[in-house]
């Protein structure tokens, strides 16, 4: 299984707006999502998320403005290879202005209009938990067509 991290970078406001990132290339390429990756060896979680940020947005977040807002598993029976177990942030400080790289196109989107028919499908089910400040921890099984949520489990907290 592998450790990698996602986080959501928010802008709060008179309306709340999210920066997710169009997957250019690789796993989930053609959708929408956070920033993240593998943990590489010798990296906490922390580490990991600012530098997935800085290669992936050109943003620079410093590791103490990462929150902590939970733990998602995702398996995928049919391809174990894209198990991952992510370790979720939200960040609402940060430097630079959002630039397009090799592997992600950033745009942002209201925290009430997700562009979720261009996201994995099991975004709908935590991810506004996760804007509105809360933490889970969730768990999400894929059919063999590695996109249909076939089990999900979300619990969340304040």
């Amino acid at each position: 299984m592998k450790r990698a991290t996602l986080c959501f970078l928010i802008r709060r406001g008179t309306s709340d707006t999210v920066l997710l990132g169009l997957k250019k290339r690789g796993f989930g390429r053609g959708k929408y999502n956070g920033f993240g990756g593998k943990i590489e060896p010798g990296e906490d979680a922390r580490q990991a998320a600012a530098r997935e940020i800085a290669e992936e947005a050109g943003l620079t977040v410093r590791t103490e403005d990462l929150v902590p807002a939970g733990q998602v598993t995702f398996f995928f029976p049919a391809s174990p290879s894209f198990d991952h177990d992510v370790t979720l942030f939200v960040a609402t400080a940060w430097r630079g202005e959002p630039c397009e790289s090799e592997e992600m196109r950033p745009a942002w989107f209201p925290v009430d209009g997700l562009p979720f028919h261009q996201m994995w499908q099991d975004d709908a089910q935590w991810l506004p938990l996760v804007l509105a400040g809360r933490s889970i921890e969730a768990e999400f099984a894929f059919a063999d067509d590695n996109e249909t949520v076939t089990q999900a489990s979300v619990r969340s907290s304040p």
